[in-house]
């Protein structure tokens, strides 16, 4: 959603974490987010218009905002 990306793992787990974290998804559009690839085997995720990329096992851990 506007607010939130919501990740749907294979075992029925759903990881929700604020778009915010993450500043190139932030500032991206609607449409460039939900153009995603799942990469790894499903242990990653590639936003290829913006050049983003994200490992689920950072998403489990959840964000370091210190370093933002």
């Amino acid at each position: 959603d506007a607010s939130m990306m919501h990740v749907s793992l294979t075992d029925g787990r759903v990881i929700s974490v604020p778009i915010i974290w993450f500043p190139l998804l932030s500032d991206a559009t609607p449409e460039q987010r939900e153009k995603y690839e799942i990469g790894g085997g499903g242990v990653s995720l590639h936003w290829p218009e913006i050049d983003e990329d994200l490992s689920v096992a950072n998403l489990l851990a959840g964000a370091d905002l210190s370093s933002t």
